[in-house]
């Protein structure tokens, strides 16, 4: 028989009281604490803590530092409807009754330990960040069932049609380019002072492979685009610089670099089948979030959701 929501309200309550009758240090409590409520489940304090924590290792093998830090502060504000989407897409997930295999889990978070020096750090981090490897586990298990149930009711229904590609590409024509490039040299060095050198030899017109044969740096030759969202640091670097111009010496985590630009290549336009893929992906992703926002809006419609005020 369907539960009516005056009658799921009536059996959240009793929860509710019996969770906060049943605390009794002070601290518990303050972890305990119920912040909202989501059917038949509930939404604690400690679930938004451990989810921030959550997403501040995942995020680290991105970001670093100041970086890292910002991009946590910026989730913030959002965090709990994140936290209440998450919790009814994962019970959408359990009503279809999906499985995840043991091993796609232990891959995962293989994936992960890889970023660390040792399994002892990676443990570390995970007790500085008040985790256990059981909660990365169960935390990603989550994820893979939230990603099958999106999967399932969204993106598995998604087609782009040819003619959607054609007409974006009249639209976007202008937007639909290779975007401006530089080929750069990129001098990686351990001190500060090696790395102001390096770039004074370079300036007064020395020879990067002179340079190499007396000095211990490592070079990497790359070409940049804007568009491939490179690090702030490196943009402006490189962004100042004419062909053969060399950059001051930039700090990037714990190293040293000094930049140069070998070539600047201009932008290009795409032809409609060099940008086909770029529309399909676009388009694609825009889908994605329309029927996103409509299958969790018509979730939401048919669910008991209650966020608690301080």
């Amino acid at each position: 028989m369907k539960i009516t929501i005056d009658a799921k309200a009536l059996v959240l309550l009793f929860i509710l009281n019996l969770i906060v009758l049943s605390g009794s240090a002070t601290f518990s409590y303050a972890q305990d604490k119920i912040i909202a409520v989501v059917n038949e489940d509930v939404i604690t304090q400690k679930d938004l803590a451990d989810f921030l924590s959550f997403m501040r290792l995942q995020l680290s093998q991105e970001y670093k530092g100041k970086a890292l830090e910002e991009k946590i502060q910026s989730m913030r504000p959002t965090v709990l409807d994140r936290l209440i989407e998450d919790r009814l897409i994962l019970q959408e997930a359990k009503r279809s009754d999906i499985k995840v295999d043991d091993s796609r889990v232990r891959a995962r978070i293989n994936e992960v330990k890889k970023e660390y020096p040792s399994q002892t750090q990676f443990h570390a981090d995970l007790m500085k960040q008040g985790l256990t490897q059981g909660d990365i586990e169960k935390k990603i298990r989550e994820q893979f069932m939230m990603f099958a149930a999106v999967d399932s009711k969204v993106r598995s229904k998604i087609i782009i049609k040819p003619d959607e590609v054609t007409e974006f590409y009249k639209d976007h024509k202008r937007e639909l380019n290779t975007g401006e490039s530089r080929d750069i040299e990129a001098i990686s060095l351990e001190a500060y002072d090696l790395a102001n050198t390096i770039s004074y030899e370079l300036k007064s017109g020395k020879k990067l492979e002179d340079l190499a044969s007396r000095y211990p740096l490592i070079i990497n030759r790359l070409t940049l685009k804007a568009k491939d969202g490179i690090r702030k640091e490196i943009a402006e670097a490189i962004s100042k610089l004419g062909v053969n111009e060399v950059s001051d010496p930039v700090k990037i985590e714990d190293k040293f670099y000094v930049f140069r630009v070998t070539g600047i290549n201009p932008s290009e336009q795409l032809t409609l089948m060099q940008a086909q893929g770029m529309i399909q992906g676009i388009l694609f992703e825009k889908r994605i979030q329309e029927g996103l926002a409509g299958w969790l809006d018509e979730i939401k419609k048919n669910s008991y959701i209650k966020i608690m005020q301080d």
